[in-house]
């Protein structure tokens, strides 16, 4: 008998992921980690995901333009807690090659591999001088690809 992968209970195949340790800040009055940790950990995988797309924070910076979050939605399934390490697995969901793009995520206890939460969020890409909404690079176009 083989052991099961370590992302066979994500939703979608080869998701791109970071593992990380619940810290002491990330814990609210509740006792468990705060919403917004979430968000953190989402923006942390977005990051490394980009980058292991080819698509690090440097080039958005040298190209000016850059993926910004237009809308985030979460369900929290369980709560993680105090001493969980936790995997976070993104995908890129949709895109359609021109603005927008949209990632799809997931938050799995290590320990037993429940799954925590899951979110989606649509970005749409912009000019980072005016701010405004831009085309996508060329460098965009092929790294967000749809794989989940």
């Amino acid at each position: 008998m083989t052991a099961e992968p370590r992302n066979a209970a994500f939703d979608f195949p080869t998701p791109h992921v970071i593992e990380l340790r619940v810290q002491p800040e990330d814990i609210d009055a509740y006792d468990h980690v705060n919403n917004a940790v979430y968000l953190s950990w989402f923006d942390r995988v977005a990051w490394s995901h980009s980058a292991a797309l080819g698509v690090p924070l440097e080039q958005c910076l040298a190209l000016r333009r850059g993926m910004a979050a237009l809308r985030t939605e979460i369900d929290y399934v369980l709560a993680a807690v105090r001493g969980d390490v936790v995997q976070v697995g993104t995908w890129i969901a949709r895109s359609d090659m021109r603005l927008r793009c949209e990632r799809r995520f997931q938050v799995r206890r290590i320990a037993d591999g429940r799954t925590l939460a899951r979110a989606i969020t649509e970005y749409v890409c912009i000019n980072l001088d005016s701010g405004r909404a831009a085309r996508m690079p060329e460098l965009f176009t092929r790294a967000y690809v749809a794989t989940a």
